[in-house]
């Protein structure tokens, strides 16, 4: 009898769980109702699912809205009928047009009018819906007489008194205003409530037609979904011998080029693999995939193929990924096996400059209508909840950054704040807003809009209304293509260094990277700033432990560094077994046969196939659901105890004392779930010794494109510094030699306009096309005359001396410009074949200190660049020991000046802690560790320089400072500021810090990890 029921999926109206508005339904008796969410489809498999499960007849739709106003509701009769509804809202939202208030002439919907917008003719599938207090108006001579086509609608939008006050405050947070500024029409009636059946029937009792109606209507509607259905795109060519026709040929071509003719195990995996490919008919989306990295290189991209399709032979042959299984021992298993009917799982990046290209490609090449982005749901936040339901309670903007920037036991306990919380608490959790899905692309075989309605988000690409999880339950296996600024630090580097020296650097050749033996000796001393994913302070610390100087090591680092696999104990004791390889015994032979590359741990995913197959005799297949069971994947209970019983029983099979067992069983439980796929760290590994070796050969061009792709773990002013170390002059912006990203004149770095803040972007793209187009700039008047830019842009220019190529100061450039462009007129700006120069005029000489274009590049880029941080302190200290000579003080307090360059909040059982990140005055890196205790009568205070006190610590070859003092060091006053000591020292509020938060629970402690070093007294071998 429900037939305009809405879920929390109605964004910023309903209140309802899909989940809890099916338990309310089966409470109240319902045995049909309808899902019909407002201009979406988010909710209506899992709706169908919940319904199946409790014994009720699902109905799905949508309720068509034009802002406040509801045009009509359409149940879909059939599966045809969803799809017409979909087309006609995709139709609407893609144009960004509205929707009329009458529905079109749908063949397999059902539409409900509401009383208020039913049109005077109505044709066979149309309705008109009557509300419980419509009922009333029915005595009315026009509606008498069109009892016949009225059904009951009963709109379902929240579940109390309680609830109808959240939607209120929903409502308002999605008009951007005050509660108490919303009106009638903003709100749903109070009524809006599930109640029992017999209840909403005695309300119909004197009109029996339209409950008949309404029946009649519900019995028509059938729809119908079937669940685990492939629904991808089922071949590349025209069928599926064809496919693995193609797929075979394309394999063994790959085969010859990556392993020549006579590798008897190479081509035996490849036929092990194709046979599992076809079985399981995924043959089209090996060559999809293969199709898209054909393009990808027909036009000179680079790309990294990663995650587990990196366990595949097929997928290294056909060029998808650059891991081979074979050297790495993975298994194919873990991506794919004849028990997983999972689809496979490929992760492939390109640069963040080039991805747009590859999606373009996609859409066209496989049809706008059957190609879009999964969705996602952008739930409320802790610190967006409370500022947006705070803004409707009236709260002002200082209030509202209280609340959001500190935990809710510190906030005034006043009533508002109270109301706050409450509504804010019951708002956690709920979508907020749908977005796109970073990476993940469906390709269907049948239309697209047959299973959803599509929207497009600003970023330019469709995207499906349900998420990845909902799009994997329906039948669809995503292809993962995403972006990221490490593969355009390398592809651009190579373009850089072509420029500056003329060489061509095969960076795709990855022999000529992987273990390079100056790249091993960077690695082990942990000189990888700027490097994918290894130049993270902890990821330093880490590689110089463990004096990393080959491939494995790093494959092996690249995982254990994860937070996860670090809670779990294998990186502290993979780091003890490294350095003391003589001090532990392996737990049991096959660990040692197994697991001897990581010194008997199970460092990654496949490992614990490994030993679940040659310790416990399970096949590969089956150690693979052993993983899964475990990793949190769709984990259960009785899954689990099921594929514990198996292996118990296998073990026990091949003569293994249960005590053993039960021991490795647990080895195996606590590193599985955090565990990382061996495949995806060794693509890592790949990609990270790609970047490393542009840095070990060609820093400057490197650390330029790192700059122009904006960075990676740090700010801009770090990968400045290690550019300036590395031998190159820093210059800035220049409006003769700066392009918008910044430039590279043999060992002269200039950098580009696109970090001067407060300059527009346009005024940017026009200095750099005009200089182009029409030559060089030879004076202030002459730049004014060609280019469009304000007084405030202009002096901005000034200031970080992008005029300097005049051969003026900058005082003589700040008056002379005011005074030219008082009376300037923009319409005469245009070319002129020969320049009128300026009136000269004799001006006083006005001096400058050195400092202030110092303090002018903090004030315009954020840090300076003719000095360094340490030439601007008022203090001539620099510390009594330099970073290069901390591993030599072992236990020994120090007193040091540093600049600040990051901090990572960690938590702790004691509370929270921080480790920091810093530059010496020598240029150098080096590391502190903060406890809480230091923190609180030392804390951090802002970038810039500081005087430490603490004592080393060096843990397997790695200096660490812990601090028990430091304090905040101040510059010399600003130059550019006579007046007071206040302003003298704002400029330097302005140099900036990275900092991490940390938001999980405290590592346990070694004790509680109890990872075993020696055997079991009581293993019998």
């Amino acid at each position: 009898m429900y037939l305009n029921c809405h879920s929390f999926h109605s964004l910023r109206y309903g209140t309802i769980p899909v989940d809890e508005l099916v338990l309310l339904g089966k409470a109240c008796g319902v045995r049909a109702m309808a899902l019909t969410d407002i201009n979406t489809v988010t909710g209506i498999y899992e709706f169908y699912k919940a319904c199946n499960g409790s014994g009720i007849k699902p109905l799905v739709g949508m309720e068509f809205r034009e802002g406040q106003k509801m045009l009509f509701v359409a149940l879909a009769l059939n599966r045809k009928g969803l799809g017409e509804i979909n087309r006609l809202r995709t139709k609407h939202n893609l144009e960004s047009t509205p929707v009329p208030a009458l529905a079109p002439g749908f063949e397999n919907v059902a539409v409900i009018y509401p009383m208020e917008n039913a049109p005077s003719s109505l044709r066979p599938n149309e309705y008109i819906g009557i509300r419980p207090d419509d009922l009333s108006l029915l005595i009315r001579p026009q509606w008498k007489t069109r009892l016949d086509r009225m059904v009951a609608l009963q709109p379902v939008t929240v579940q109390t008194k309680t609830e109808h006050n959240l939607h209120r405050i929903l409502r308002a947070i999605d008009l951007n205003t005050l509660g108490s500024k919303l009106s009638q029409d903003d709100y749903c009636a109070a009524g809006e409530m599930m109640v029992p059946i017999e209840v909403l029937t005695g309300k119909y009792s004197q009109y029996s037609q339209i409950l008949h109606n309404t029946a009649t209507l519900i019995d028509q509607c059938s729809f119908d979904y079937e669940f685990g259905v492939p629904r991808n795109k089922k071949h590349y060519t025209a069928g599926r011998e064809t496919d693995l026709e193609l797929l075979t040929g394309l394999a063994h071509q790959g085969l010859a080029k990556r392993y020549g003719s006579d590798n008897a195990a190479a081509a035996a995996r490849v036929e092990k693999e194709l046979k599992v490919i076809h079985q399981l008919e995924f043959s089209g989306y090996f060559l999809i995939t293969w199709d898209i990295i054909r393009y990808s290189n027909s036009m000179g991209f680079m790309h990294i193929g990663r995650g587990s399709g990196a366990n595949s032979i097929i997928a290294y042959c056909l060029g998808i990924t650059d891991i081979c299984p074979l050297e790495l021992d993975l298994y194919f298993e873990r991506f794919l096996n004849l028990n997983r009917k999972s689809p496979p799982d490929f992760d492939i990046d390109w640069s963040w400059k080039e991805r747009d290209v590859i999606l373009d490609y996609i859409f066209k090449r496989y049809g706008a209508d059957h190609v879009a982005f999964c969705g996602t749901n952008v739930e409320f936040k802790y610190k967006s909840i409370l500022r947006e339901v705070g803004k409707v309670f009236g709260l002002p903007k200082e209030e509202l950054d209280a609340l959001s920037g500190t935990p809710m036991d510190r906030h005034d306990k006043n009533e508002v704040v109270q109301l706050v919380h409450r509504y804010g608490m019951m708002l956690e959790k709920y979508p907020n807003q749908r977005s796109m899905h970073s990476c993940g692309i469906l390709i269907s075989e049948d239309p697209i809009t047959d299973f959803t309605a599509l929207e497009m988000p600003p970023k330019g690409f469709p995207i499906v209304q349900f998420d990845m999880h909902v799009a994997e339950d329906i039948g669809f296996d995503k292809f993962d293509i995403l972006s990221q600024r490490g593969i355009g630090h390398i592809d651009e580097s190579v373009k850089i260094i072509k420029k500056n020296r003329g060489i061509d650097v095969n960076i795709r050749d990855t022999s000529i990277s992987k273990d390079e033996a100056s790249c091993n000796e960077y690695l082990g001393q942990g000189k990888t700033i700027g490097c994918f994913y290894i130049e993270s302070p902890a990821m330093r610390g880490l590689l110089r432990r463990l004096k990393c100087n080959n491939y494995k090591i790093l494959v092996a680092a690249s995982s254990i560094i994860r937070p996860g696999v670090a809670q779990s104990g294998m990186m502290k004791e993979y780091i003890f077994r490294h350095n003391y390889p003589d001090k532990f015994e392996y737990f049991h032979p096959v660990f040692e046969e197994q697991l001897g590359e990581t010194y008997g741990i199970m460092v990654y995913q496949e490992d614990v196939i490994k030993i679940a197959l040659h310790y416990g005799g399970v096949a590969a297949a089956d150690g693979d659901i052993l993983r899964r069971a475990m990793s949190g994947k769709g984990r259960s209970k009785a899954a689990l105890q099921k594929v514990k019983d198996n292996f118990f029983a296998s073990c026990a099979a091949k003569g293994h004392p249960e005590q053993l067992s039960a021991e490795i069983y647990r080895q195996i439980e606590s590193f599985a779930g955090y565990s990382f796929c061996k495949a995806h760290s060794a693509s890592y590994a790949v990609e990270s010794y790609q970047s490393l070796y542009l840095k070990v050969h060609y820093p400057v061009e490197f650390m330029v494109a790192v700059i122009n792709n904006q960075g990676g773990f740090y700010r801009t002013e770090v990968y400045v510094h290690e550019a300036r170390m590395s031998g190159a002059a820093i210059h800035n912006p220049c409006i003769n030699k700066s392009e918008v990203e910044t430039t590279l004149y043999g060992k002269d770095i200039y950098l580009g306009f696109m970090h001067l803040q407060g300059l527009q972007g346009e005024v940017a793209h026009k200095i750099v096309q005009e200089r182009n187009e029409n030559g060089s700039y030879t004076s202030l008047e002459d730049f004014i005359n060609r280019v469009p830019i304000g007084i405030e842009g202009l002096q901005l220019l000034i200031y970080i001396g992008a005029l300097r190529s005049t051969g003026k100061a900058k005082n003589e450039l700040l008056i002379t410009a005011r005074r030219i462009m008082i009376n300037f007129k923009p319409e005469n700006r245009q070319p002129q074949l020969i320049s009128q120069p300026a009136r000269e005029f004799r001006l006083p000489e006005l001096k400058r200190s050195p400092f202030e274009d110092a303090f002018d590049e903090i004030e315009l880029l954020g840090f300076p660049v003719s000095v360094t941080p340490f030439n601007l302190l008022k203090t001539s200290y620099r510390g009594d020991v330099m970073a290069c000579d901390l591993v030599n003080h072992h236990k020994k307090q120090v007193r040091m000046l540093a600049y600040l360059v990051s901090r990572k909040h960690v938590p702790t059982k004691m509370g929270a802690m921080y480790f920091g990140t810093w530059i010496d005055a020598k240029g150098d890196f080096f590391d502190t560790a903060h406890f809480t205790g230091s923190l609180k009568e030392y804390p951090f205070k802002g970038g810039g320089c500081y005087l430490l006190l603490g004592t080393v610590e060096v843990d397997y070859h790695f200096p660490t400072i812990t601090i028990s003092k430091m304090e905040k060091m101040p510059f010399m006053p600003d130059p550019r500021y006579r007046e007071t000591d206040a302003e003298s020292s704002r400029t330097q509020e302005k140099l900036r810090e990275d900092v991490s938060m940390t938001q999980r629970a405290p590592y346990p402690q070694e004790q509680e990890i109890n990872l075993p070093r020696h055997k079991m007294k009581t293993v019998i071998n």
